[in-house]
């Protein structure tokens, strides 16, 4: 089994250093450019990026690197880390504090190491496998509840799922007891943390998700795509992540009713 402690150690030099260009960028009224797919994108996720990638390149010149703002190098590596250096733009140009940092080691495509740092709340996930999610340091653990009719769910926004996605997404939204919309990657902690049952998303991206899938199961919880798979650097953009097994099951049945 693959020591993973000095990529663990890595992953929380990464988030330091991210929140190091991203923490005193936060409400300057900065600008935010458009990208090609109409999402924004600052200064502060492309330095907060490049300052992770330098890091990585140092550290571990062999492994490979994906992110949102500067793409792929070396992919087919063993070991790939996947950036998403804020994850929440929208949050953070507009001064709303849950958005975060992702970052995520795959192992043969396999996320294996995975955090989540909300730096203007100074909250940090980090799981990794065979290891227990921690929350700042202090173990963190999923709630129990297997009946949709008592779960909380969230998601980003409603403009996540389209077409057959939203038809799938409204079926399981009417079996839950509330649905909250907005937190971005804040909500999968909140998950972790055993605040909220259910987090459902659709069209996401590989660093979108790859950080995730580590810090829910390691707190007890299980993360797949749509159709129960266990996610991977491959796995489409449409996940669900679940406090209880029990209830995870019924949610896919839902989502596939």
């Amino acid at each position: 089994m693959t020591d993973l402690a000095p990529f663990v150690a890595l992953a929380e030099q990464l988030a330091d250093a991210a929140r190091s260009e991203i923490l005193p960028r936060f409400r300057t009224g900065i600008h935010a450019d458009v990208k090609f797919d109409r999402s924004p994108v600052t200064e502060a996720d492309r330095e907060s990026e490049r300052v992770m990638r330098e890091l990585i390149n140092q550290t571990f010149p062999d492994h490979g690197i994906l992110g949102e703002e500067f793409g792929s190098e070396n992919t087919d590596a063993e070991f790939v880390w996947v950036l998403d250096p804020i994850d929440g733009t929208n949050s953070f140009v507009s001064g709303k504090p849950l958005f975060g940092t992702l970052i995520a080691l795959c192992e043969n495509k396999v996320p294996v190491v995975g955090l989540i740092d909300a730096p203007a709340m100074n909250e940090r996930w980090l799981g990794a496998k065979g290891l227990p999610t921690t929350l700042n340091g202090v173990a963190a653990s999923t709630r129990s509840c297997d009946d949709l009719d008592k779960s909380w769910l969230y998601a980003t926004t409603p403009d996540l799922f389209e077409d057959e996605n939203e038809a799938a997404f409204l079926r399981l939204r009417g079996k839950v007891w509330r649905t909250v919309f907005g937190g971005d990657c804040y909500a999968y902690g909140l998950l972790a943390s055993g605040h909220v049952d259910l987090v459902c998303e659709a069209s996401l991206g590989t660093y979108d998700f790859c950080a995730l899938a580590p810090v829910v199961q390691g707190a007890g919880g299980i993360m797949t795509d749509w159709h129960g798979q266990s996610l991977t650097m491959d796995s489409e953009g449409r996940v669900l992540a679940a406090g209880d097994k029990n209830l995870h099951a019924k949610a896919l049945k839902a989502l596939g009713a």
